[in-house]
């Protein structure tokens, strides 16, 4: 299942450094996820204090 970085991000990081495959990386208003690199591990989503990667 996908994961998508909702405009709830802080860009704090936790995320990027969660990351198994260095698929996140800082993007215009927030970090964003790049779904060729992904592997869809949940990692990101259970590192983030504000609850802002969903799974769509």
């Amino acid at each position: 299942m996908a994961h998508k970085i909702t405009d709830a991000c802080i860009s704090c990081g936790s995320c990027v450094d969660a990351c198994p495959v260095s698929a996140i990386a800082e993007g215009a208003d927030h970090y964003e996820i790049n779904m060729d690199v992904c592997i869809d591990c949940g990692a990101c989503e259970d590192s983030c204090p504000m609850g802002a990667l969903v799974a769509e």
